[in-house]
């Protein structure tokens, strides 16, 4: 079972939620809306690649996708509703440009012309704010950053707004593409990186 030009794939762990945290013996749920973006699964499992696209993703591949495939939504009646995604049970359609991330040989490689930062903390004590803006170290990188000698543990600043926020293992992490890196200060030992207790699963 193969589509033309999208991936099938079906959600890793729970389901199409991630919104559990388990403190001692309790577990707490962490939203109270299908809508809340922040709280749907962003893991799948690849079940079948495209017929019509060459790509380095496999059947069986772990895959970070966009945070509307799973998401539910309330139509104009007030009715739950899937997502355009959704195919059949626990199969959904995803688009190569709803991909972010891929493994298939332990460790995460980056998909299209997306790429991954970590924030840093904030050493200014003047900003009363827990990480630097608009600064952070290049975590995962992709084929065009590298042909420009932007590399993993890079230092870089982005645009402002450029940045969409991931957890990967549990480090906050923010997405963007190349284009929204502006600047390379070159490797910086000296700078701490930046993940708040709460990014943790457990």
């Amino acid at each position: 079972m193969n589509s033309l030009y999208d991936f099938i794939v079906k959600p890793i762990g729970e389901g199409r939620y991630n919104n559990s945290k388990k403190i001692g013996e309790k577990e707490l749920i962490l939203n109270t809306k299908i809508e809340s973006w922040k709280f749907v699964n962003r893991f799948a499992k690849v079940v079948s690649t495209p017929l019509a696209i060459t790509t380095n993703i496999k059947k069986g591949d772990t895959i970070v996708v966009h945070q509307n495939v799973f998401r539910r939504f309330y139509n104009m009646q007030g009715k739950q509703t899937n997502s355009r995604s959704f195919f059949k049970n626990d199969l959904y359609f995803v688009s190569p440009d709803q991909i972010y991330l891929y493994k298939n040989k332990g460790e995460w490689q980056s998909f299209g012309d997306r790429c991954f930062v970590k924030p840093i903390k904030n050493s200014d004590d003047i900003r009363n704010r827990k990480e630097q803006p608009y600064v952070g170290i290049l975590k995962i990188s992709n084929n065009k950053l590298e042909a420009s000698n932007i590399n993993p543990g890079d230092m870089i600043g982005f645009k402002p707004g450029a940045e969409w926020e991931f957890f990967i293992d549990d480090e906050r992490l923010y997405c963007m593409k190349s284009n929204d890196i502006v600047i390379n200060y070159g490797h910086k030992k000296n700078k701490e990186e930046y993940n708040p207790s709460w990014s943790y699963s457990s």
